[in-house]
């Protein structure tokens, strides 16, 4: 393009700097980002947090790590599963170097080819000094180059070394050693999860233990529990149109036609209104004895932590699931009785008397901070709670069974295998604490770190930790994931669209994890020279989630069994001070975050070789962001290079606004500064943002958005080549009055209506002008969704239809009937979700409709609506605790 500017002298050209196949990395990122145990189940390991799409780092690397001054010799391209070189199958090294050539902004897709391709890259070194889940090295990994990772949080570095330890592990070694634990301990936590059976005179597997806070008034001392209302959970099957909850009459769990309308219970026949609880707005109780209101946590100052009552369980009785029995009869709810309070009393007493155990939960006390103190970043303050002490987010019961089984761990001879073990157990605390409530509108519990914060609940979920046929967080299927995750490490697969269908590669020849070396420390102190010949990495906002208080969580039981073994699992809390964010407690503010982030590029500028590359992935909000990062980016001696958009389904970029979006920024290694005159730059930048625009609307399929971000990277790579030799007006202008300058507006993202409609089923209680803000930024018609029968307006009410609406039923029947091909993928879910209700077999419709992307549709609604049935009707055999985060 004629706008660019020439690179510096002796210094090879990258595909990533001449051009980017945006929109065949979205169209996999959209997909993997919803479903990554079948795309990549290395990241479903454990937790992170923000982790990037894997395709996103792959193609980042590919593009990065080869140049125009690439050899047959420096590469080797093998067929996946086959191992052998290509050549006789059309496509070779030569091939290779011959797409690289190929590669600008018209088209950058001849190398595009080679995505799918078991590519090795000859001598080349990464670093990624902030990897956090380590989806840079895993991804570098599999190119055969060498790669080094560094990351202050110890979780972080646990995790990432996890993962690439994973292409080297026995499977059935650490499955021989998971049976060992299993026959060690399972019967004794299960022992712990049972309830007397309403069905008979045998016993049922408890899969969550409901409990309420309780509170004494301050008034006349009335116990009080916390109820906002007295929902238990959404009917099922036959009584999908009812609803279970709590009589607080007789405390017996009965079906109601409308919990928010008054009702009889089925027991007692006492008349009341479900959806009136004891809790209003705000954190006040109001007491029904003498209507004293209070502050709960005035009143927790006062009485000390609440008390907690177990009004409910949710269970599955195996034995009448085998006599044939109706579902609702095997799996349901049920009141607490006097048998499961005496149970959990039990556990009570074994917990303070079995002192063998108390070495195997965690002694630390909670450490104040941003996240567990109220303040700009959370106002979730735990110790207004009651809370001290890390154990005090678990019951005796937890602490328990969760002791019974970090010893048996423990136990394990092998290293490796235990760890895998430990991260098998740390990632079921997600969901195995009292700091989760139940989702009585999606019939299943929550996981911790839903708000990235520590928000105490008044209701809580207590899931059984072993786990039985059903249920989220077990430990049973957080090995699971982490087994499957070490097969696929072994020879990965990687999943891409051809002809609009999504395709999945034989397994690689090259495993995950050779050739990478992992650290945990401060990059700061990472004292390279001249050594990598790139740098990839997602680094930290200044206003990021503060990793290092949400990671204690994990930290203080991982270090049970890591503190002799490992530096940084010595500490009683993960580094805060030195962590580059923002952090309100510590009085780390935005000029604290930039003078640090200029730290650490100034390192990374003297770890990279002098032609290296540096390729980072970034979240901005408004072109203040954009100005900050450009000037520390110059001022540290790089110049921009290119910048491409990621997610672009979630972007929206308008001058003006404060908004969100994400980028990949490449940036290389500079001391050529020239001076020049705003108006020449000016003028400069205004041909080069015109000429851009021009080619991408011509060549690519893009979305206005997307243009605007290669617009602006366009713009700061004519920008570098001048940083602090800007001359206005007797005047040196800097990045940040410049990007004021050129900032334009940018176009909306295309979202229709299927996109439109899976966001208000993420909305609590979505109304009328919830559909006008999505429709607002989108290009979907209000119209189109009203003949589609996703919404109406009855009564002055706004109705967002499911699939058993009659009158969305009747359309997709009728859409079906007429096979015209008009059918959305949203139709053909619906319309399989009530076959299946219906008891058909959706198999002849499924054959008929073999699609990849109905298949990910039906995993995203069971993902927003906490149905399990949109996975069970098209065969896929995993709970919804495998979906994964974030």
């Amino acid at each position: 393009m004629s706008g660019q500017q020439p690179r510096q002298e002796n210094r090879p050209e990258l595909p990533i700097e001449r051009g980017f196949p945006i929109e065949r990395v979205n169209e996999i990122a959209e997909k993997e980002s919803r479903a990554k145990q079948y795309y990549r189940p290395i990241y479903t390991m454990h937790k992170w947090w923000a982790r990037r799409p894997g395709c996103l780092f792959r193609a980042i690397t590919m593009y990065s790590l080869l140049d125009e001054e690439t050899t047959p010799d420096d590469v080797a391209v093998y067929e996946p599963g086959e191992n052998q070189q290509l050549g006789s199958n059309g496509l070779s090294e030569t091939d290779l170097v011959e797409a690289l050539g190929n590669v600008d902004m018209d088209d950058p897709e001849s190398l595009w080819e080679f995505y799918p391709k078991d590519v090795r890259i000859k001598d080349k070194k990464i670093l990624d000094p902030f990897m956090g889940g380590g989806t840079s090295l895993v991804e570098a990994s599999r190119f055969g180059v060498d790669s080094v990772g560094m990351d202050l949080n110890p979780v972080a570095w646990f995790v990432t070394k996890k993962e690439l330890d994973a292409g080297r592990t026995d499977v059935d070694e650490l499955e021989a050693a998971f049976e060992k634990v299993k026959a060690d301990v399972a019967a004794e936590i299960l022992e712990y999860y049972r309830t007397p059976c309403p069905n008979g005179d045998h016993h049922a597997d408890v899969m969550y233990n409901l409990w309420v806070k309780e509170l004494d008034c301050v008034s006349c001392g009335h116990t009080i529990p916390l109820f906002k209302d007295y929902r238990v959970a959404a009917g099922r099957y036959e009584n999908d149109d009812k609803y279970n909850v709590l009589c607080p009459n007789c405390n017996d769990v009965t079906l109601v036609n409308d919990w928010q309308d008054e009702s009889n219970c089925n027991s007692c026949n006492h008349q009341f209104t479900p959806k009136n609880g004891n809790v209003s707005r705000g954190g006040y109780y109001n007491c029904p004895e003498c209507g004293q209101k209070e502050s709960i946590t005035d009143a927790i100052a006062d009485q000390g932590k609440a008390d907690q009552r177990l009004y409910a369980i949710e269970y599955y009785c195996e034995h009448c699931d085998d006599q044939g029995r109706q579902k609702s009869a095997y799996k349901g709810y049920k009141k607490a009785e006097p048998a499961d309070k005496q149970l959990f009393e039990e556990a009570k007493r074994d917990w303070k008397t079995r002192t063998d155990l108390h070495e195997y939960v965690p002694k630390e006390e909670i450490p104040e901070g941003a996240i567990t103190a109220a303040s700009s970043v959370s106002g979730n303050d735990v110790f207004q709670h009651g809370f001290s002490k890390w154990t005090d987010m678990f019951n005796e019961r937890q602490l328990l069974c969760l002791s019974t089984l970090l010893r048996s761990i423990e136990k394990v001879e092998n290293q490796n295998t235990k760890e895998y073990l430990l991260l098998a157990f740390s990632e079921a605390l997600n969901f195995n604490t009292m700091m989760v409530p139940y989702q009585a509108g999606r019939n299943h519990t929550n996981h911790l770190f839903k708000t990235n914060s520590f928000d105490p609940p008044q209701k809580s979920s207590e899931g059984n930790l072993w786990g039985t046929k059903f249920g989220i967080g077990r430990f049973q299927s957080t090995f699971d994931m982490i087994s499957t995750a070490i097969e696929y490490a072994k020879s990965p697969t990687d999943r891409y669209v051809e002809n609009g269908e999504t395709v999945e590669t034989k397994g690689f020849g090259q495993p995950i994890g050779e050739n990478s070396k992992v650290y945990q420390d401060d990059m700061r102190n990472i004292t390279a020279e001249n050594e990598y010949d790139a740098v990839i990495t997602d680094p930290p906002y200044y206003d990021n989630i503060i990793y290092s208080e949400v990671a204690d969580y994990y930290y203080v039981w991982q270090k049970i069994i890591l503190e002799d073994d490992y530096p940084g699992f010595d500490q009683e809390q993960t580094p805060r001070a030195e962590s580059i964010v923002t952090n309100p407690y510590l009085d780390k503010t935005a000029e604290d975050f930039e003078h640090e982030m200029g730290e650490a590029l100034s390192v990374i500028n003297r770890a990279l070789k002098q032609e290296g590359t540096l390729a980072f992935t970034y979240h901005h909000s408004d072109q203040e962001s954009w100005g900050e990062l450009l000037e520390s980016l110059c001022n540290n001696n790089f110049e921009v290079t290119a910048t491409y958009p990621i997610n672009s389904d979630m972007r929206k970029f308008i001058g003006g606004e404060s908004v969100a979006f994400d980028i990949v920024i490449v940036a290389r290694p500079t001391e050529d500064r020239r001076p020049t005159s705003w108006d020449s730059l000016r003028r400069h930048i205004v041909r080069t943002a015109r000429e851009t625009r021009e080619t991408l609307e011509e060549h690519r399929e893009l979305a206005g958005g997307d243009i605007g971000v290669i617009e602006m990277g366009e713009c700061f790579q004519v920008y570098s080549k001048h940083h602090g030799e800007v001359h206005r007006a007797g005047e040196v202008m800097s990045a940040k009055e410049v990007v004021d300058e050129i900032y334009g507006i940018i176009q909306d993202n295309d979202r229709g209506e299927q996109d439109i409609y899976r966001d208000l089923l993420e909305e609590h209680n979505p109304t009328y002008n919830d559909l006008n803000k999505h429709l607002k930024r989108s290009d979907a018609s209000e119209e189109q969704m009203k003949e589609m029968e996703l919404f109406r307006i009855e009564g002055g009410d706004f109705i967002l239809c499911q699939w058993d609406d009659e009158k969305r039923q009747a359309y997709v029947q009728s859409k079906v009937e007429e096979g015209n091909g008009d059918l959305t993928d949203l139709d053909k879910a619906h319309f399989l979700r009530y076959h299946f209700e219906q008891g058909k077999d959706p198999k002849e419709y499924l054959e008929r409709w073999n699609d990849d992307e109905l298949r990910e549709l039906c995993e995203g609604l069971a993902e927003a609506t906490g149905d399990e049935t949109y996975l069970t009707m098209i065969g896929v055999d995993m709970s919804l605790d495998a979906f994964g985060d974030e």
